[in-house]
Order: structure tokens, then C-alpha cells, then sequence
């Protein structure tokens, strides 16, 4: 197990002996926040506080966060979306590295962004217009903004998603996924490659994305939603960030309405053509499978300890009513 309780201690130990690159003493205060691909920590220097993420050695290389950062500056700079600032070293350089174990690990660090996730704060569905509007003036970023060079991300397709080689791992080792289950999957994913297909990578249809804002991934203070973890941007279909916005609501008696809210603001915006929204379903069983051979690689993480056979279930349940409907 990649987070054991070992491997905790070993990254907050390179964590202090980084901080002084930040003008921050080592015995500043800090303690972890979450566990998902990276080991989040919060750091309280006085009169403040900072986020600071140890990336998952072997998930994006230093070119490929360096162009995380390029781009969060590069919203910023635009006042696009509420997000918080990557915070350099004392020279100026974006990222710190330690050693642990014979692994160079990574470390970037970020403003402190006060708030909650939207779902514990009220209505999430109402909370979902604001959440389209967002999205919306991103993708409208994305398409203007001309990347730096060297400028590289990973990209959210078919194959990186679902296919054998998928970036997350197999979802045929889903948990608790059985014979009939795997036959069922079997179908919506040759499905899904149709589909997909068939829709496309027009330029109107396909960019750089925030790829991972679901409830977790924003802050609610007030009225302001700000957006937060951009370790898996990349390069993929506009409609995908809704899906990936309803990570593990996907069996939600409220998909429905989550998905006309997020149209809703996204509309504010900019327009949706028909094939946009026809895709929706689509993409969401996409991430939902995604999602399943995630759960079961990731067994240290909040998420893979919870999700267990019931999350391989749902799955299984959403793609029978999807081919039912569309297959």
C-alpha cells in the first residue's frame, strides 16, 4: 500500500526539510489534509496558512505540473475562476524535490482558499448553475489561451480512461465485479467507444479541462465557489468536466437536476449545441467505469476504502440503464 502509515511519516519528514525553501521554519506547524493521488498537507506559518501537495510518484512528471501551474497563473492573470495561487519558492522556482527512499518527490505549494465543499453547505443543485458558469468561462479561456512552450498534459480519451491500458488501471478489476457484471461492462465500453468515436475532437468540442471538479474539488464561502486541484487537467472532451463534476454522484437521484443546473449556468455563458448534451449520459458512464478501476487501485485512499463491492454494483446498474436507453 503506496500511503501506509511508513510512507506518511517519510513524506512529512521530507516535507519539513523542504520548507525553508519557502522562508517557513521545519517545525512549522502542519498536518495532513487528504490522501487521494497526492498527500495533501496544511501548514500554519504564523498569521497564515498554506496548502502544500506531495505529488503520487509516477502520476505527472515535473514538465506536466509545471504546465499545471503555467495555466492556474495563467487563469489567475485573467480573473477566469476563483482559484489559489501557486506560491513559488524563496528563488522563484515552482517546485521543490526530496528524496524518499530512492524516489524524487515533488512538492508544489498553493494559497490557503477558505470554504467548504458546496454539498455541505445547502443545495448542491443550486449550487451546480454557478458550478456550469464556471466551467463554461474555463473552456472559454481554454480555447483563446495560447499554452507556453513545453507546455504538456495528459489526455482524457477512450484509451486513457477506459481502454486497456487505461491511465487508472482496469476496471475489470473492479471490486466484487462478478462474470455477468464484466459482460454487462464488456458492452457499454465497446459502446462507448462508438459513441465517442462518432462525436469526435472538433476544436468546439474538445481542449484543455479541468477534468476532476467534482464537490470535493470546490470551496463554498458565502456566494464565491472556487475551484480547486488541477492535478488532473488535461486534454479532453468540454462535456467531460460535467461528468467528472458528478464523480460518484452518478447513481444520484439528483443527476437529473444537477445536470439541467450545470446547463443552466453554462448556458449563461456560452451555448451548448445538441450533440453537447446528447454526449452527457455518455460521458458519465465513461468516468463512472473510470471511477471503478480507480476505487479498486487506490485501496489507501478515502475513496477506495468506501467504495467496496456497492460502488462496482452501482456501476454495473448505470451501464444496464444506459444500454436499455441508448445501446
Amino acid at each position: 500500500m503506496l500511503y501506509d502509515d511508513a510512507f506518511l511519516v517519510v513524506l512529512e519528514r521530507g516535507l519539513r526539510e523542504a520548507l525553508p525553501l519557502w522562508g517557513l521554519a521545519p517545525d512549522t506547524p502542519c498536518r495532513l489534509l487528504t490522501v487521494s493521488e497526492n498527500a495533501t498537507f496544511l501548514v500554519e506559518p504564523p498569521g497564515r496558512r498554506v496548502v502544500m501537495r506531495v505529488q503520487r510518484p509516477g502520476y505527472n512528471s515535473e514538465a506536466e505540473i509545471r504546465s499545471e501551474l503555467a495555466w492556474l497563473a495563467a487563469l489567475r492573470d485573467g480573473d477566469v475562476v476563483p482559484t489559489p495561487a501557486p506560491i513559488p519558492l524563496a528563488d522563484g522556482a515552482p517546485l521543490a524535490r526530496f528524496d524518499a527512499g530512492g524516489t524524487r518527490m515533488l512538492i508544489a505549494c498553493f494559497e490557503f482558499m477558505p470554504g467548504l465543499p458546496p454539498d455541505e453547505t445547502g443545495d448542491l443543485v443550486a449550487w451546480f448553475t454557478t458550478l456550469g458558469e464556471m466551467t463554461a468561462r474555463l473552456h472559454d479561456h481554454a480555447r483563446r489561451w495560447s499554452p507556453p512552450a513545453g507546455f504538456v498534459r495528459r489526455v482524457w480519451d477512450w484509451e486513457s480512461c477506459i481502454g486497456p491500458d487505461a491511465d487508472w488501471g482496469d476496471w475489470r478489476c473492479g471490486i466484487g465485479l462478478g462474470p455477468e457484471g464484466r459482460a454487462v461492462l464488456e458492452r457499454a465500453v465497446a459502446h462507448l467507444r462508438e459513441r465517442t468515436d462518432a462525436y469526435g475532437r472538433d476544436a468546439a468540442r474538445w481542449g484543455l479541462i479541468h477534468a476532476d471538479m467534482k464537490p470535493a474539488n470546490l470551496l463554498a464561502e458565502g456566494t464565491r465557489l472556487g475551484v480547486i486541484d488541477f492535478d488532473d487537467c488535461g486534454m479532453g472532451w468540454f462535456m467531460f468536466d460535467f461528468a467528472a463534476s458528478v464523480s460518484g454522484l452518478e447513481c444520484d437521484p439528483r443527476l437529473g437536476a444537477l445536470q439541467a443546473s450545470w446547463l443552466e449556468g453554462y448556458r449563461g455563458v456560452a451555448p451548448v449545441a445538441p450533440e453537447d448534451e446528447a454526449i452527457l449520459p455518455a460521458l458519465v458512464l465513461l468516468r463512472r467505469i473510470q471511477l471503478t478501476a480507480w476505487a479498486a487501485g487506490h485501496s489507501e485512499t478515502p475513496l477506495g476504502q468506501s467504495a467496496g463491492t456497492g460502488f462496482t454494483v452501482g456501476t454495473v446498474e448505470l451501464a444496464e440503464r444506459y444500454l436499455s436507453e441508448h445501446g
